[in-house]
């Protein structure tokens, strides 16, 4: 199981944002729209996976290809699987099994959170909420989102990193 994950999330023009997993195996970067909120739906998905539901779907609009990431709990991992469909309108209740398997990787659920979160927290760090708003146009920052999965991670995965603990509040 690789340890070495890592997860950015850089917003790279009006109304765009590059998403990059690696592992130190391989990578997949994608240039995410705004026509969903795509980073909120992806701190959603990783906080669902502290619950009871072992698999979460966080779907992203390239315009117009979609890329689908399927999150499988496996005990204390997560299966991760990214599925590249060529039309986000014709592929929305797809099997993710009828899109392309483009990237997958299985991660330490605390490993895979704590990336997640990382990555959130930086764009907030860099642009700001008002910045954020201003180059996602249609959604503003998910401060909820990351709050939520902050306390999720901190309960569950009882991460002792001071930027988990410095930032529960911001």
């Amino acid at each position: 199981m690789a340890s070495d994950l890592q997860v950015s999330w850089e917003l790279s023009g009006s109304g765009w944002a590059t998403c990059r997993i690696a592992d130190g195996t391989s990578e997949r970067t994608d240039i995410v729209s705004y026509c969903t909120d795509a980073l909120a739906d992806l701190l959603h998905g990783v906080a669902g996976l502290y619950g009871t539901s072992t698999v979460q779907r966080v779907s992203f609009d390239l315009e117009p290809a979609e890329v689908r990431w399927r999150l499988r709990c496996r005990g204390t991992s997560v299966d991760i699987a990214v599925y590249r469909f060529p039309d986000l309108h014709s592929s929305w209740d797809a099997p993710d099994e009828e899109g392309t398997l483009c990237w997958s990787s299985i991660q330490p659920r605390h490993v895979f959170g704590h990336a997640v979160m990382e990555a959130a927290q930086a764009v907030l760090e860099i642009h700001g909420e008002v910045g954020y708003r201003k180059k996602w146009v249609q959604h503003p920052f998910p401060v909820a989102a990351l709050q939520d999965l902050r306390r999720l991670h901190l309960r569950e995965d009882e991460c002792h990193h001071e930027q988990c603990r410095g930032n529960l509040d911001s």
